[in-house]
């Protein structure tokens, strides 16, 4: 809990002086902490429920060789969430929450390496946190995808969606498709950056590079491998964010000191 400094003046009467929280960071230490804990288990929940819908569907095996021989996995996908509707929704949606968890995520990691390898921190940092927005563009993609065969029927939204997958992918101007590119060159520099900061060290730096060669993209299908890279994501976050609950990295303590006196507000400033 903040306290402020009391003093007495001449005239009797009890002044509180504020503080000032020398090296504050954002999302500070709760928030931060929390998301690092949370992100990588919801985002590897949601590739997991993925898997678990298209493993369990009752396809045949002519079907399962007609998705195969398929240059995408969207015509599978669409298939899964008519056999599999609840799995398959609750797959796209923990995986569509875990990008946004990985933001402040991906800002607390930031903030850590910032402290010995600033240049790196900042451009690899924001690299990644714009990446993680083409993921929430696709996430309405599939949702939408979903949605249509409800109204259309699977044939004629397969039809539609692998007739405009490209167009659909690459998004408005090309916007989603080129902010997806941070996602992986990001990755590697803010890598660089953890392990030259002694953030990371080799097993780290590791598996955070695992994690960073998800694919991208509308419809695409859960693999072992998908589950794998999510894990290694766990080992890498989940540690660091039960140290930042618990204050105990050093890059991220704030220090409170007694603010000098300031001039009080008027009813309207700048």
């Amino acid at each position: 809990m903040t306290r402020s400094n009391t003093t007495t003046g001449s005239t009797g009467q009890r002044k509180k002086s504020s503080l000032v929280h020398r090296n504050a960071w954002f999302p500070g230490r709760v928030i931060g902490g929390t998301a690092l804990v949370l992100a990588p288990v919801v985002w590897l929940a949601g590739l997991l429920l993925r898997y678990l819908a298209l493993s369990s569907a009752p396809f045949t095996a002519e079907q399962a060789d007609w998705f195969a021989r398929q240059p995408f996995a969207a015509p599978s996908q669409l298939a899964v969430y008519l056999e599999n509707p609840a799995l398959t929704i609750a797959g796209y949606g923990c995986f569509a929450a875990g990008a946004i968890l990985l933001c402040p995520t991906i800002i607390t990691l930031a903030q850590i390496v910032v402290a010995k390898s600033p240049k790196i921190a900042f451009v690899g940092g924001t690299l990644i946190v714009v990446g993680l927005f083409s993921r929430l563009y696709w996430a309405g993609v599939d949702h939408t995808a979903f949605e249509l065969i409800g109204s259309f029927g699977l044939d004629q939204t397969t039809k539609t969606v692998m007739d405009t997958y490209v167009d659909i992918s690459y998004g408005p101007l090309r916007v989603p498709i080129t902010a997806a590119f941070g996602l992986y060159i990001g990755t590697l520099v803010l890598a660089v950056g953890a392990y030259r900061s002694a953030t990371f060290g080799t097993g780290r730096l590791l598996l955070f590079l695992l994690s960073g060669t998800l694919w991208t993209g509308v419809l695409k299908e859960s693999t072992v491998f998908s589950i794998v890279s999510a894990a290694a994501l766990c080992l890498v976050f989940v540690p660091l964010g039960i140290r930042v609950l618990r204050n105990a990295v050093p890059e991220l303590r704030v220090e409170s000191l007694p603010a000098s006196a300031r001039v009080p507000s008027t009813v309207v400033s700048w």
